[in-house]
């Protein structure tokens, strides 16, 4: 699973740590010929991403390389069942990243586009978060 090394707060606020708007940074495909895109504004756990991962490396049979674009750093903690009110902020239970509409998460590349689009559509079964496949533009 990903989660931080270190970070300065181990329990942060979520108020504005929801994303909203559209993505300014990280919306083109850097590295790969493929890549799966989000339309919509999610958190998604680092369980979540392991699992798209593992889908995708496993219909590529290892063959090619992944990337991966996200990362979650943002910590999301919860108190425990049948537990009252009051008595401090919850212990972090996940760690969880932002994705605003047209973030690039995922990236293929070094394999057929046609398993690359298959592996993709795989991914796309363990996100919470609507998804588009789009492919790298060439230049000249």
């Amino acid at each position: 699973m990903l989660s931080p090394k270190r970070v300065k707060h181990r329990k942060t606020q979520r108020g504005r740590s929801f994303p909203k708007g559209t993505a300014s940074r990280g919306n083109e495909i850097s590295f790969g010929e493929i890549g799966l895109v989000s339309t919509e504004n999610e958190w998604i756990t680092s369980r979540q991403i392991e699992a798209a991962r593992i889908a995708m490396t496993r219909h590529c049979k290892r063959v090619g390389k992944v990337w991966i674009r996200i990362f979650p750093h943002i910590p999301y903690t919860k108190k425990p069942a049948e537990t009252r009110q009051g008595k401090g902020k919850g212990s972090p239970e996940k760690w969880v990243a932002g994705v605003k509409n047209g973030t690039v998460m995922f990236e293929i590349g070094g394999v057929d586009l046609a398993i690359a689009r298959r592996a993709l559509e795989l991914a796309i079964g363990k996100l919470p978060v609507g998804c588009k496949i789009v492919e790298r533009r060439n230049l000249g």
